[in-house]
């Protein structure tokens, strides 16, 4: 091919690729389409639809004078081609093989082991956890190391006010941690409902702390007053299901449905827990030769102890997370409205810790028609406190509200503690501060 001076040969991009591909006669260009075919349920294609199987229209017409199966690359073939009936079912297996050789996962990368002992204490309400150790896990710095701690939360739950952390090892792919985490305020019905969730975790200071795997243990698995050991495998996560599994899923979602509603109406009527001791103390006797003391001046004629421990769990009402959470103490029917003690605030956490005692001059025969009420309240500056949870105990009370107070009353002078489960509803209280 001659071309005139000063004259720019025009060369066509196809042209141009396929000289510089496949040198020889120029052949059509492979389109996208060809290396991704998209099939229908009720189309029938070749089953050389691989970029590397495509054949090519030939230059002549084959015998009979029939079509070769269409001019373009991707044609289908006729229904009576050869094929035609199976290719569908051949197409899918391999479009199926694809999507699971081609999920890029470290499924079969181990994560390491996790060793720790759980034990729940059925006569203080109180579970513990006592991690122990961790070997092989899975390297998150770029130094070939990971800086791992150890997280537990209580499922369902909230996350921040049962998380639990255990400390820091640096650089390190064996820590040895050594440490008891407890949870207080677990009650029997808890370890019969609740997970223990054990996640590894890797501490990163300029960016997010990432996560290593975790281990669940249905707290049912574990009887009371006897240590359980573990030596786990971690894993990842619980995938989200994908569409194909959600619609899988429908046949049971009614279900599902029922078991959500019965654990949101749970979730919403317990508000947190609350120690509480109550001692009844009959009059004091007269000590021979002297005054009473001091310290037992108050307490002289008799009267009811009350003693504020702690809280658990505390649902969270500030935008933090968290709360400032206090308690009041009412002795009902308050007709004088001298009956009112509050304990100091803590601020920013949902397990608060009191340790402070109230007592309330009266009788034997007048508590008997008496109600105890304490609540919990969120402190909040400037504003109307908000309501936490609350518990009323008296004869006309229930459960373990009313077996508190009938312990307290068959066994004077003996503390009596009991854990209650605060609710967002208690008659005959104002929720108004």
């Amino acid at each position: 091919m001659t071309v005139q001076k000063g004259k720019r040969m025009g060369i066509s991009i196809q042209e141009h690729m396929a000289i510089n591909v496949c040198p020889g006669p120029i052949r059509p260009i492979r389109q996208i389409s060809a290396y991704f075919p998209r099939l229908s349920p009720t189309s029938s294609f070749s089953d050389s639809l691989s970029p590397n199987q495509l054949t090519f229209p030939s230059t002549a017409p084959p015998a009979g004078g029939g079509s070769s199966g269409g001019g373009g690359l991707l044609s289908p073939l006729s229904p009576g081609a050869t094929g035609g009936g199976g290719t569908l079912s051949v197409m899918s297996s391999m479009d199926t093989s694809v999507e699971i050789d081609s999920c890029d996962s470290d499924d079969n990368t181990s994560l390491g082991t996790l060793e720790f002992d759980v034990l729940y204490e059925s006569a203080t309400s109180s579970l513990h956890c006592t991690v122990l150790k961790a070997k092989g896990l899975k390297p998150m710095d770029f130094n070939g190391l990971a800086d791992p701690y150890v997280k537990l939360h209580l499922l369902p739950g909230a996350c921040k006010a049962n998380k639990l952390k255990t400390k820091i090892v640096k650089n390190t792919l064996n820590p040895v941690w050594n440490e008891t985490l407890t949870y207080c305020g677990i009650t029997e019905e808890d370890m019969y409902r609740k997970t223990l969730r054990v996640s590894v975790c890797d501490e990163d200071k300029l960016t997010h702390n990432e996560f290593i795997g975790e281990s669940r243990v249905a707290l049912r698995r574990v009887k009371p007053d006897q240590p359980k050991h573990f030596n786990v495998c971690l894993e990842h996560p619980p995938p989200l299901a994908s569409p194909t599994a959600m619609s899988t899923a429908l046949r049971g979602i009614s279900c599902y449905v029922r078991e959500w509603e019965s654990e949101q109406q749970r979730s919403l009527e317990e508000r947190g827990r609350l120690l509480l001791c109550l001692q009844f103390l009959p009059p004091a006797q007269n000590h021979e030769g002297g005054e009473v003391p001091a310290e037992t001046k108050e307490k002289a004629k008799g009267g009811l102890c009350v003693g504020v421990r702690r809280c658990a769990h505390l649902a969270a009402m500030d935008v933090n997370g968290f709360s400032d959470p206090y308690v009041k103490t009412y002795l009902k029917p308050d007709v004088k409205k001298k009956s009112k003690h509050k304990t100091a605030v803590i601020k920013k956490t949902l397990n608060p810790e009191f340790n402070e005692e109230f007592f309330y001059e009266i009788t034997f025969n007048e508590l008997a028609t008496k109600t105890l009420e304490v609540t919990v309240w969120d402190y909040d500056l400037g504003k109307s406190n908000d309501f936490i949870g609350g518990v009323s105990l008296g004869c006309h009370s229930q459960g373990d509200a009313l077996q508190h107070w009938i312990d307290c009353l068959k066994n004077k002078g003996t503390k009596v503690e009991r854990w209650h489960t605060l609710t967002n509803d208690l008659p005959g209280s104002g929720f108004q501060e």
